[in-house]
């Protein structure tokens, strides 16, 4: 699926807070083929960068430009799953309702997710008592009802344990390969090598570097890069 959203182009972008530079400048053309891995030490501005490419952060300076006005066929999951204080069924229905999806529709697409992450046997629980993993499989789905073009997910396994993470991954794949195009920021350089097609480093509010990741993994052009992946710390 080739999204219409892309090529998405940001010139320029900063982001500043009380006074303070978080990022910027940024440039950065993103026309993905794969998934979008972002990385780079804590605190260089990853999860910003996902805001203002989602378009829910707030640029001091600068543009960022979808190829199309409509974008709303776009999701965003957060690195702690928000859930509903709603049944498990109910968190995925809601944003069905929002938009007056005909009740049947809602039925078989709630019905589908349950069945694909796994939780159709606790779909009338409440979704607060769910596990991390399962809260974030919960997320990722709600997220996924709408069928967008675009998954803007930020460290979606950052708190997850071996099984939840491996889950995860697994559907993060199947998704993508069924077309929906992943924009993740990580700190797990092993996921960042598992799911990444291109590869975006970020170090102290700017992008040192983007491309092909599996280039950028085998022959990084900046030495901070090198030293990133070879744990080193960054700043």
């Amino acid at each position: 699926m080739v999204s219409r959203l892309f090529p998405l182009t940001l010139q320029d972008v900063t982001v500043r807070r009380q006074g303070k530079r978080i990022i910027g400048p940024v440039d950065l053309v993103l026309d993905p083929q794969g998934p979008t891995i972002v990385i780079g030490p804590n605190g260089s501005g990853k999860t910003t960068l996902l805001r203002v490419l989602h378009g829910i952060e707030r640029i001091n300076g600068g543009s960022v430009t979808w190829t199309t006005e409509d974008t709303s066929k776009q999701a965003f999951v957060f690195q702690s799953p928000i859930v509903m204080r709603r049944s498990v069924a109910e968190n995925l229905a809601y944003p069905l309702r929002l938009v007056k999806t005909p009740a049947a529709q809602i039925r078989e697409t709630v019905g589908y997710w349950l069945d694909r992450i796994g939780l159709a046997s606790v779909q009338n629980s409440p979704a607060t008592r769910l596990s991390g993993g399962e809260r974030q499989k919960l997320a990722i789905a709600r997220a996924l009802v709408r069928k967008p073009d675009v998954l803007f997910l930020d460290e979606p396994c950052a708190n997850l344990d071996g099984h939840a993470t491996r889950e995860i991954e697994a559907l993060l794949q199947e998704i993508a390969a069924a077309g929906t195009h992943l924009v993740m920021a990580t700190h797990d350089m092993g996921q960042a090598r598992r799911l990444a097609h291109d590869l975006v480093f970020m170090l102290d509010g700017r992008i040192h570097e983007t491309g092909p990741a599996t280039t950028k993994f085998a022959a990084p052009q900046t030495e901070a890069l090198a030293a990133f992946l070879r744990g080193d710390i960054v700043t």
